[in-house]
């Protein structure tokens, strides 16, 4: 997930960076994420059997809160519901500081892993104990857009031992029994990111643009929510031996619903949300004229 959160924090403030509507921003990150992520509360909270408060938290992208509201079938949801947070955290951080929010970025992220530290906490999914992750993507992007100096410039530019060194750090640093390196798994996989970013002749980068990678990371948010309900179906049902069996069709069933849902039904949101970004943005124009 580390990665993940690097790569949505580092493209989120290289939007922010390039356009200055926080509103634009809002309506496009909500029709993004929102119309999918609450088809599938609709149909895996029922299932759950939940309470009234589930359903409240869950829509809100407020579950991963103590005394949290995450079950079998909608736990994979915690990140997505840190994610929402932050998007609403950093629209708000850029209207009250205006330019100077670009600075507080680097002071909120060591602030967040010095406060894991004071609290010994390695590995966790509460927004307050794991948004350093995505703050240290935005910081990335920072650098790359020499908002925090001339950085890049500093840089080696023979990056492809230090990506294979850094990749041996940032794969113990994801092991709960890492212990201290926890506390350095966001800026691994921050420098990891930028390593890649840096230098995109590396053998990394060359397959990171494989055709096949690429249609993957299309479809990769459906992947990432529908896969839950479908492994609690009779695809994912039986003992060990029947369960591996019946794994080509769990996954086909994976895929096929995760591209219908990207290339049609997500499709159509996210045009929507341009639309209607689009019409804000003009009767806001007209309002000023």
């Amino acid at each position: 997930m580390a990665i993940f959160f690097t790569l949505s924090g580092f493209l989120i403030t290289n939007f922010l960076l390039n356009n200055s509507s926080v509103v634009d921003f809002l309506i496009r990150r909500i029709f993004r994420v929102v119309p999918l992520a609450w088809l599938y509360m609709l149909i895996a909270l029922p299932v759950m059997n939940s309470t009234p408060d589930f359903y409240i938290t869950n829509f809100l992208f407020v579950a991963n809160w103590p005394p949290m509201w995450l079950g079998s079938v909608n736990g994979h949801l915690w990140s997505l519901c840190m994610e929402v947070q932050f998007y609403f955290a950093i629209a708000l951080l850029v209207v009250l500081m205006r330019n100077k929010w670009v600075m507080l970025i680097p002071c909120l992220c060591i602030a967040v892993t010095m406060y894991r530290v004071m609290n010994d906490v390695h590995v966790a999914i509460n927004t307050y104990y794991r948004i350093d992750e995505i703050l240290s993507g935005c910081i990335l992007a920072l650098i790359y857009n020499n908002r925090l100096g001339n950085i890049l410039a500093k840089l080696p530019t023979q990056t492809a031992i230090t990506q294979i060194f850094l990749f041996l750090l940032f794969v113990l640093s994801c092991h709960p029994d890492a212990g201290f390196m926890n506390y350095f798994r966001p800026y691994l996989a921050a420098a990891m990111v930028g390593s890649t970013l840096l230098n995109s002749r590396t053998r990394v980068a060359v397959l990171l643009n494989n055709r096949i990678l690429f249609y993957i990371a299309t479809i990769s948010y459906a992947l990432y929510v529908v896969h839950p309900m479908l492994i609690h179906t009779w695809l994912g049902s039986g003992d060990t031996v029947i369960k591996y069996l019946k794994r080509p069709l769990l996954f086909a069933a994976i895929f096929i619903t995760a591209h219908i849902s990207t290339f049609y039904y997500e499709k159509w949101w996210i045009a929507f949300g341009k639309r209607f970004a689009k019409k804000v943005a003009s009767q806001s124009v007209t309002s000023v004229g």
